[in-house]
């Protein structure tokens, strides 16, 4: 069976409200399970594809230094 992670995980958030969205983070990182990754993944591809180049330059910076 071939699954495309992240059109399911796109077609799952489609039309998700800010707490939706929130929830579904917040239970990502507090559940700890690895098979929660690639939605999160997926979730910051979106972010740093819908920034701009400030934007995408912070991200960067932001995980820069919290990787230190």
């Amino acid at each position: 069976m071939d699954i495309n992670i992240r059109r399911a995980v796109l077609q799952n958030m489609n039309q998700s409200t800010f707490d939706d969205v929130k929830s579904t983070v917040l239970d990502a990182i507090s559940s700890g399970e690895e098979k929660m990754l690639p939605g999160l993944g997926v979730l910051f591809e979106v972010l740093y594809n819908a920034s701009d180049d400030q934007g995408k330059q912070d991200i960067i910076n932001k995980l820069v230094k919290n990787l230190q």
